[in-house]
């Protein structure tokens, strides 16, 4: 299945996810919103894939959201005096771009975003649409969007203060200044840095083996429950793990790490 602005390789137990607009530097136009959504849905269905990387096709990452690219879609935004309708309108279209980010987060797999060069607004709110974030040296973040006279509305202010922090996000977002890996790391952001997209990505495919190798009903069923917790207090969070624990106990993966243990070998899970 081909895209126009991803290119997915399915590489099992391992799925790429590649912006791919590298003449744009990966500038969001409106394919980038609209193809996430399926793209997704067909990773969530294939039981060969446990784990996607989001990476970049060339050393740029996103360079945030294409506003003249996306006018023909959301003509709106161009529109100096806007009436009642036109704001409905608007509302509408922000709501499914929305989606489009909402998809990565939504994703039943693990999701890893290895980011080199620039990321940028949205790509900004797509890398906190996912569970784990690693870059390059020479990444470059920022968000953006106060800079160019709008509020970020894609989901990087509901995520980002559960990744690093209330204070730090409000600092970023009214600043909207650059900040590079070496700041993404002391404030959480990334998980790793390395020296160059050749070792970001070597590490990127280690990382996501090492999870695959584990029970993928134990590990999505673990997304899920975290997902579920982030704003809920500790009670909530305990009862809906108990629902989780008890529809995957037990299974053929429980007994096939029991087995393993017992024979002194490495389990082998099967997802169910």
């Amino acid at each position: 299945m081909s895209y126009e602005f991803y290119t997915v390789e399915k590489k099992a137990p391992i799925a790429w996810v590649y912006l791919d607009r590298p003449e744009k530097k990966n500038a969001m136009h409106p394919p980038a919103w609209i193809e996430p959504v399926e793209i997704f849905e067909d990773l969530n269905k294939d039981d060969s894939i446990r784990v996607v990387i989001v990476t970049s096709s060339s050393d740029n990452f996103c360079a945030g959201i294409d506003l003249m690219g996306m006018a023909p879609m959301v003509p709106e935004i161009m529109e100096a005096d806007q009436k009642g309708g036109t704001k409905k309108a608007l509302l509408k279209n922000v709501l499914w771009m929305q989606e489009g980010i909402n998809a990565f987060e939504k994703c039943q797999k693990p999701i890893i975003a290895a980011v080199s060069g620039h990321c940028i607004g949205a790509g900004l709110d797509m890398i906190t649409a996912c569970d784990i974030r690693l870059c390059t040296e020479n990444a470059v973040f920022s968000l953006r969007e106060a800079a160019v006279g709008i509020a970020a509305d894609m989901g990087v202010l509901q995520r980002l203060p559960h990744i690093v922090g209330q204070g730090v996000t409000r600092e970023l977002a009214y600043t909207a200044k650059n900040f590079d890996a070496k700041r993404a790391r002391e404030i959480l952001l990334v998980n790793q840095i390395y020296a160059d997209r050749e070792a970001l990505l070597k590490e990127a495919e280690l990382m996501a083996t090492q999870i695959a190798e584990n029970s993928p009903l134990a590990v999505q069923a673990s997304k899920d429950v975290l997902n579920y917790g982030i704003g809920k207090s500790i009670d909530d969070g305990l009862k809906y793990v108990a629902t989780m624990s008890t529809n995957i106990v037990p299974s053929e993966d429980l007994f096939e790490a029991m087995t393993a243990f017992a024979e002194k070998r490495k389990p082998v899970f099967k997802g169910r």
